[in-house]
Order: C-alpha cells, then structure tokens, then sequence
C-alpha cells in the first residue's frame, strides 16, 4: 500500500440545496477526513450522524480503520422474487416464522432453508444463523409499484405487480466480536495488520450474504412459496482494497455498475436503481432514506403523536409485524428522511438510475408479542439506516 499522501483529504456531499443534512453528520464527515492516510470522504444523501464516524459515507485512505466500517460488517440488503397466488397482508403477516429464533443444524437438522446454503457456515458462526435482527433490520414482503425504467427492469425480470422479499440484515455478533478485538488493543486507530482483519472482515460480509438467503427461505417456506436466488444483495458496511488504498463503506452500497435497493420506510416505497457511481463519490450510493431524529427523539414524539395500533398499518396500507413497542416508535417511518429526496439526490448527481419502486406489503421487524412488549436485548440499537 502506498504511503500517506501529501495533500489533504476531500469531502464531497451529494446532495441538493434543499436536502436536510445535520451539521454533526458533516462535522464528522470533517473529523474523518482529518484522519491520517485519509484520501477523499464521499458523503451520500441519507447521510447522519453515527457513533464515532458517519452514516451514509464512503472514505477512501490508505490505511484501513475498522471503525469506520463499524461493527455490523456485511450488513445488506438482498432482493428476492416470490410468486404467491394472493397477498392479502393480514393473513400473510400472520403467517411469518419466528426470525428470532436462530437455527439449530441439530434442533432444526430437516428445515427446508437449509436448502440455500452450500459449503460450510462462514467462521463457523451458527450464532443468531437465520435471525433478522434488530434496529433498522427488517424482512419485508413488497410488491413491485411503477417501472421506471423498462431496460434495467427486463435485466432483472421484474414487472409491475409482482411480489419480492426484501432482506436487510447483517452478520449479527460475528462483526461485533471482530471490531471489538481490534478495538480493545487499538481503539479508532489503524489495523496494524490489515490482512488479518480483512480475512475476518470477509467472513463476515459471507456470513451476512447467507443469513439473508436463509431468512428469505425461511419466510417464503412458511408462505407457502418455493425460495429463489436473489436479484439484488448489495452490502453496506464493509472496507475493500481499491486504487492501491482501502474503500470504507458505513451505510452506503457498492455504486460501480450495480444494482441496488435503496430502503425506504416501512410506510413508504423504495426503490431499485442502477448505479453508476464514479470516483468522486467513491464509487458509492445511498443505501437508504437515512434517519432525521436520533431514536430518544423518534421514541418521544411518536408516543405524543400516535398509538401502538396506529403504527402497526402504515400510510400504503401495509402491516407492520413488530412485538417490541419502543422499537415501533423509534424506527416509525416519520423519523426517516423522503426517501423521493434521496433517489432525486442521486439522480441529479449522476449516481443512479431509478428502475422500479417496491411498495410494503408486510414489514417483519420482531415477532408478534402481543400486547406485552419483548425484553430488549444487546444488539437493539444495531442497524443504523432505516425502518
């Protein structure tokens, strides 16, 4: 890897006059671009604040920081087709599996999601394998809503009508003990050994790519719906080597001739898009709409604003399967910014084709408890962009 370079390192902020970005998001945006090695700071249109560096940034340098990929590493979002004879929300909410419920090789030997996976489990993780997740985390049936561009559509054989799963979820405890073992030795500082940390790094990034397939298994098994390849699985937390330097990613996907499903909310569309991301956006685009209020703010005002069953059906009609009430609140689609915002932020900027919008159907956060809410665990404030 080539040295520190000479001039100071750049940050560029892709979005519009009139998009609404918080001044500790750019302040941090500053901070990381003071770092040493660092070359060029790509700031998306989702962009917040986040612990310790931003969300919804791509960072090139030539030193790899771990902590700027944080500690969900491999998290994604994948895109699944799913024939179903109808979708009738109601029934098909009721319907979902138990996504807090790991998979047990022994316990659940003859489960059909098995199915998808080939070769061994990554790191030999069975932690949490098959479970959603919580935060932002979601599985979502959707149905795709407007074409917007026909060509791109084809390529992925998708129509207006049809129905897709939409997986957003990580590598759970794996990545977290991968940053916490660099981080109790060398805090925020640079990897001394960046070979090492990449080929954990990069089991992770598998292990978040096979939990999504199994959970898209698991969900189209018990809907009745025979599982699929995916589409689209694009992750967003992740460092790759590039241009003789390391590429950090923290809630911004791969933009370089991919495709990628950008979240929205779980009462609003979102939306598949082609990218073609150049270097100055460090070849990134937004993965998602990208918080307006921190989680006490959105838990606040949403329990003055709106009841527990007013959460659960949204704007489009959807439901909502979530037994957690606080995080019902806090990841309500009125905490997020207008994901339109985000897409036309990117279109203006030459980052992405819009190819089709996805409108929810159901949106799985947490099994249905009831009127009891679940006990939080550890990895509630995991997740970071959406929902």
């Amino acid at each position: 890897m080539s040295q520190h370079p000479t001039r100071p390192a750049t940050v560029s902020v892709f979005a519009s006059p009139t998009s609404w970005i918080e001044s500790d998001a750019l302040r941090q945006c500053e901070q990381v671009a003071a770092l040493d090695g660092m070359r060029h700071v790509a700031a998306m249109p989702d962009l917040h604040p986040g612990k310790g560096a931003p969300i919804g940034a791509a960072m090139a340098s030539t030193l790899l920081y771990p902590f700027l990929v944080g500690s969900d590493i491999g998290c994604g979002i994948a895109v699944f087709p799913i024939r179903l004879r109808r979708a009738v929300p109601e029934k098909l909410a009721a319907r979902f599996p138990d996504l807090d419920r790991a998979l047990d090789p022994e316990r659940d030997a003859d489960d059909p999601a098995w199915a998808v996976l080939t070769g061994d489990v990554p790191a030999g993780h069975l932690d949490a394998l098959g479970t959603v997740g919580r935060g932002n985390h979601f599985v979502e049936l959707a149905r795709v809503g407007a074409v917007l561009d026909a060509g791109h559509a084809g390529r992925l054989g998708l129509a207006a009508g049809e129905l897709v799963l939409v997986v957003h979820s990580g590598s759970r405890g794996l990545g977290e003990q991968i940053l916490r073992a660099h981080t109790e030795t060398h805090g925020a500082g640079p990897a001394p050994d960046p070979d090492a940390y990449l080929a954990r790094h990069d089991e992770a990034v598998r292990w978040g790519s096979l939990n999504r397939r199994l959970l898209a298994a698991r969900v189209a098994h018990a809907l009745g719906a025979e599982p699929t390849e995916p589409i689209v699985d694009q992750c967003h937390n992740l460092v790759e080597v590039r241009d003789g330097g390391y590429l950090h990613r923290k809630g911004a996907a791969p933009g370089d001739g991919r495709d990628v499903l950008v979240a929205g909310t779980r009462g609003t569309p979102s939306f598949l898009v082609a990218a073609h991301a150049g270097p100055d956006a460090n070849h990134s685009v937004a993965h998602g709409a990208g918080r307006k209020m921190s989680r006490a703010d959105a838990l606040r005002r949403g329990r003055a604003k709106h009841t527990v069953e007013e959460l659960r059906r949204t704007a489009v009609g959807s439901v909502v399967v979530c037994g957690e009430r606080q995080l019902l609140f806090e990841e309500a689609p009125g905490a997020y910014k207008r994901i339109e915002q985000v897409i036309d932020d990117l279109v203006a900027h030459r980052l992405a084709t819009p190819v089709a919008s996805t409108v929810p159907l159901v949106t799985y956060k947490t099994p249905d408890a009831g009127p009891a809410s679940r006990p939080q665990r550890r990895d509630d404030r995991r997740g970071r962009g959406r929902r």
